[in-house]
Formats: C-alpha cells, sequence, structure tokens
C-alpha cells in the first residue's frame, strides 16, 4: 500500500537557477500531524536497492502518477532528514505549471510516497525505521511544517493559516475513512 507524508518547504522554496529545486522531504526524529516519527538511516537500504537497479525518485504533482513534473537528481539521507535535489521540467505544461506556482509562493510543500517496511506503534503514532521511497511530490498543503528550505521571507501568519487547513483537511479525511 502507498502511503504519503507531506513536508513543508517554506514561504518560498529554495530554486537555484530557473528550474532547479532543492530541501528536505522528510525530516527525522519529528511528529508529523498523523504522529509517525521517521528515524535516521529509514531511507538507506531501498534507496540503495533502487540505485543499484539503475531508477530513480520520481518527482510528482501532487501525488498524481500521471503527472511527472521533473526529475530528482539528488536524494540523499543526512543528519536532519531526506534532502532532495531536482529539476522541473518546463518542456511539460504540469511542470511550466508547478514552477509558476513555486515562484509565486503558492506552493511550499514537499510530500514523500512511500511504503513502510518496518515500524512500531509509539503513542499516537508509529516510528518509521525502514521505508521503500517511491516518489517525492510537490503539494499545496505540508503535513509536516517543521522541514522547511530556504526561503524569500518569513511569513508565520501565512504558514499558520496553512497549517491549520490542512489539519482541518486531515481531520476531515479521517472522519470519511
Amino acid at each position: 500500500m502507498l502511503e504519503t507524508k507531506f513536508c513543508g518547504l517554506g514561504d518560498a522554496p529554495a530554486l537555484d537557477g530557473d528550474t532547479t529545486i532543492a530541501g528536505y522531504a522528510s525530516l527525522y526524529g519529528i511528529a508529523d500531524q498523523g504522529g509517525d516519527i521517521v528515524q535516521k538511516g529509514a531511507y538507506g537500504r531501498a534507496l540503495e536497492r533502487l540505485f543499484a537497479k539503475g531508477r530513480t525518485v520520481k518527482m510528482l504533482w501532487q501525488h498524481d502518477p500521471a503527472t511527472p513534473i521533473g526529475v530528482w537528481e539528488a536524494v540523499e539521507e543526512d543528519g536532519t532528514g531526506l534532502h532532495v535535489r531536482g529539476r522541473i521540467l518546463t518542456e511539460v505544461r504540469a511542470g511550466r505549471e508547478a514552477l509558476a506556482l513555486l515562484k509565486a509562493g503558492a506552493i511550499d510543500g514537499l510530500s514523500i510516497g512511500y511504503r513502510t517496511i518496518r515500524a512500531e506503534k509509539s503513542g499516537v503514532g508509529r516510528l518509521l525505521h525502514e521505508i521503500e521511497l517511491w516518489e517525492v511530490s510537490l503539494v499545496t498543503f505540508p503535513m509536516l511544517p517543521e522541514a522547511r528550505a530556504q526561503s524569500k521571507s518569513d511569513d508565520t501568519e501565512t504558514d499558520a493559516l496553512a497549517n491549520d487547513l490542512a489539519s482541518f483537511f486531515d481531520d476531515a479525511a479521517a472522519l470519511l475513512a
């Protein structure tokens, strides 16, 4: 089963040049709004297997497998979390739209699509020890607001509103499930 987990990039993602984007797709040791906590090294084995096969983590728009918008050129674990760097493809319509929204500050989130390999229950959520990463999407509403890339401005009021709205949607989804 494919699961998703959201991470915020900040008010404006770190754009290097016209189409290169970088940030943390996941942070270690911090509970997301669902209560899950990714542990250090959770991605290592699965990424090694994926790269050994010559495959890559996909860059999607809003987790839609029919809408790839670019390529992740680097997906690496460090002491903070899962850092990604990639290139949005302006040759595709969705890539052009995503880039325009990023530059305008209309979206600022990253979200991972993954399958849990090994986890244990902990309080309200899980400790995720091993994860098979399938994709990292650019998304509207981040689930883990603490994961940030460098931003042009620090608009905490906007961040608070986005977090409240994300919580509302999470609660609504839980009620409908």
